[in-house]
């Protein structure tokens, strides 16, 4: 999808991919290997709770996560579990507590 719209005799143009949040969890039992995942994900998205992030996703970069924590993960002692949430999901998310529910990342500006 393009938007675009002007401001002050300058065009904004922003291309937005199809993308989708998704809640990514897991349970690494090492210590290194956890580590490395969570900084995986940190590249993609934001943590929102201890083995828990959210990560609004194209299907490249999807591709791209689940490559770099495959190389990680051990498949006989760890799991990484990846929910996607259609915008229908996401306007019924309830958090009680701290947080906030995660928020389309910022347009483009080309």
């Amino acid at each position: 999808m393009i938007f675009v719209a002007s401001c002050e005799n300058s065009v904004y143009v922003a291309l937005r991919e199809k993308m989708m949040l998704y809640s990514i969890c897991y349970d690494v039992k090492d210590d290194v290997r956890r580590l490395k995942v969570a900084k995986v994900l940190k590249d993609y998205g934001t943590r929102v709770q201890l083995s828990v992030f959210e990560a609004d996703l194209d299907a490249r970069k999807l591709e791209r996560l689940k490559n770099r924590v495959r190389k990680v993960l051990n498949d006989a002692e760890d799991t990484l579990r990846l929910y996607p949430l259609c915008a229908s999901c996401m306007s019924r998310i309830e958090i009680l507590g701290q947080g906030v529910v995660t928020q389309d990342p910022e347009v483009i500006v080309i």
